[in-house]
C-alpha cells in the first residue's frame, strides 16, 4: 500500500493548528481535531506551494510570542 501523504496525483487539503504550523493531509481523512482546513482540497503540488509561500517561520506560535516578550522586539 502506498503512502497517501505522497500521492503525486492525490486529492489534499491544507491544515493549519493553532500554533501556526501547516500540515498536508489527503482530502478522504478527516481532519484531526486541533486542525483547520486553509486550502482544498487541491492537488498535491498546489498544496505543498501554498504551505511554502505562507508557513515562512517555522517556529510554533507561542515560542515566537515568548522569544518577542523575552527581545521586547
Amino acid at each position: 500500500m502506498s503512502n497517501p501523504f505522497e500521492q503525486v496525483d492525490g486529492t489534499y487539503l491544507v491544515l493549519i493548528n493553532d500554533e501556526g504550523q501547516y500540515s498536508l493531509w489527503p482530502a478522504f481523512a478527516a481532519v484531526p481535531n486541533g486542525w483547520s482546513n486553509v486550502l482544498g482540497p487541491q492537488t498535491r503540488e498546489e498544496c505543498v506551494s501554498y504551505i511554502n509561500e505562507n508557513w515562512v517561520d517555522l517556529r510554533p506560535r507561542s515560542l515566537y510570542a515568548k522569544e518577542e516578550q523575552v527581545t521586547g522586539s
